[in-house]
């Protein structure tokens, strides 16, 4: 397993091989897992932004970042190894603020179903329990990544320009190229993408979750569901299912964002966030240009 040494208290978690980096040091926990390509770390401006009455816990998933590769991906067992992160580790003490972007949203809300007792608030940033729509930009964007001729990159320069051809949003390519590590050998990626452009319609797809009595488990928490306006992961017929699964869920809509929210609108989420994980009275007003759709927790 990997350290990057980067933002607050970076360890790894001997039993579920994950990679954690915590912010703050006061307050409620919020855990934020991370969508694909990404790591805890894209969380870090966000994270310092909740301080001082919140504190974070950034994970890398598996196969992401620092954290440990596996053979497989399944949601429930991913739910699975952060659950037990917590059970080990940060819910000891009561249950946590669970927010998840894209295929991090999937985990917490599988989570969130098969251990309601670990998680308080639960906020799920632009993607549904369903099948997600974006699997043909990500097939795109993963072949784009292995074809990279690594051995022609001497500088992170080098792995964007010859990208460029592939991905030419700049935004995109630096988010895609924070996964470049360097190595005694040269450059590597950090993410495993092989498997992950092998499970992508597991990644894009999303379970059956059942109690143990075969019938279908809700979370009866609050639940924020947070979409971006210009995204299209967030469609009219998912509020059926996601309502159905999480029947105390409100909706927010922040203008001008793609699914991106966090790092293309993240004055706008983290108003959206506080205003859900704060008690009523102690969190600020949200602004109405740019979001819709939220009252204070």
């Amino acid at each position: 397993m990997r350290g990057d040494g980067n933002d607050g208290d970076g360890r790894d978690d001997p039993a579920a091989g994950l990679r954690v980096t915590e912010v703050g040091t006061e307050g409620p926990r919020v855990v934020l897992l991370h969508g694909l390509f990404g790591r805890g770390r894209n969380f870090t401006q966000v994270a310092k932004a909740l301080t001082p009455e919140l504190r974070s816990v950034l994970v890398d998933l598996p196969n992401h970042g620092a954290s440990a590769w596996t053979t497989t991906v399944d949601y429930p067992v991913v739910a699975g190894l952060v659950a037990d992160l917590l059970d080990e580790r940060y819910a000891a003490d009561g249950p946590v603020h669970l927010v998840g972007h894209s295929m991090g949203g999937k985990v917490a809300m599988v989570l969130a179903l098969t251990r309601p007792d670990l998680v308080e608030r639960l906020v799920v940033v632009d993607i549904a329990p369903a099948e997600s729509s974006g699997a043909g930009e990500f097939e795109h964007l993963l072949a784009s990544l292995a074809a990279l001729p690594l051995e022609r990159v001497v500088r992170r320069s080098d792995a964007d320009e010859l990208l460029a051809p592939a991905v030419p949003d700049e935004r995109v390519r630096l988010f895609l190229l924070q996964n470049l590590r360097a190595t005694d050998g040269g450059f590597a990626w950090e993410p495993n993408l092989a498997l992950l452009r092998r499970e992508l319609p597991t990644i894009g797809g999303f379970p059956e979750v059942l109690r143990p009595d075969g019938s279908a488990a809700t979370f009866d928490g609050p639940v924020l569901w947070v979409a971006g306006e210009r995204s299209s992961y967030v469609r009219p017929e998912h509020a059926a299912p996601m309502r159905r699964l999480f029947p105390r869920t409100r909706s927010v809509t922040v203008r001008g964002a793609g699914h991106w929210v966090h790092s293309e609108r993240p004055d706008a989420f983290v108003d959206v966030l506080r205003a859900f994980l704060l008690p009523r009275g102690s969190a600020p007003m949200v602004d109405v240009e740019r979001t819709t759709g939220i009252e204070p927790a």
